[in-house]
């Protein structure tokens, strides 16, 4: 009876281990490589891999999720990351983008990370659309739990859990000014280098589609 009681529970907790192996999350990055993103090198190595961590330094330039096939694209989505930014580093994080050869990219939206730059705009706002003004919900040196998620025309955004940016796009949407791409489409994710002090760093990068 013993041994059948034994045998029932590590079943048990295999299946249990199997679906939570099975809930849907795709790691993003590695910890050892850029595999399966691009960068568009506008500043040579602006991002590179070091200890397990995907840093970006160095000046403006752009990394794109391109996934293992080079055509990863998503609509409704859950995403999820560790973001540590150092003083004075900005970044961001843009969803429903597409990959751009130079500038910044003109299609989607960006979710700020900011804590100490000079850009009022502070981490965990939506660029320009709904922005969380002058007091960073995040601390530099210190990683933070960084969260996006877009059901239809609704966007959360979440630092450590709490909403920062709850924005859905109306029906008569009209983007910002010299901003036409802004509108809830489908596309990859990218990371943005801002300047050349600027140090931010990335890890346990994670997406799961929605329906």
């Amino acid at each position: 009876m013993k041994h059948a009681y034994f045998s029932l529970l590590v079943i048990t907790m295999l299946l249990a281990a199997v679906a939570r192996a099975d809930d849907g999350w795709t790691r993003m990055f590695d910890g050892k490589s850029l595999a399966g993103w691009k960068s568009n090198e506008e500043v040579p190595g602006c991002f590179t891999v070091e200890d397990g961590k995907l840093k970006v330094s160095g000046g403006r330039a752009h990394i794109f999720y391109v996934g293992p096939d080079g055509k990863a694209s998503f609509k409704n989505f859950e995403f999820k990351a560790k973001v540590m930014t150092t003083p004075g580093g900005n970044s961001g994080i843009y969803f429903h983008t597409e990959f751009l050869e130079k500038g910044w990219p003109a299609k989607g939206f960006e979710c700020q990370v900011n804590s100490t730059h000079k850009d009022p705009k502070k981490t965990g706002g939506l660029y320009a659309i709904q922005d969380v003004m002058n007091n960073a919900p995040s601390k530099d040196n210190e990683w933070c739990d960084y969260s996006i998620k877009v059901e239809g025309k609704h966007v959360v955004v979440k630092i450590n859990g709490k909403v920062t940016a709850d924005w859905t796009e109306p029906a008569d949407w009209q983007p910002p000014k010299n901003m036409p791409g802004r509108r809830i489409a489908e596309g990859t994710f990218c990371l943005q280098g801002h300047d050349p002090k600027s140090i931010t760093f990335y890890k346990d990068i994670m997406v799961r589609r929605l329906p």
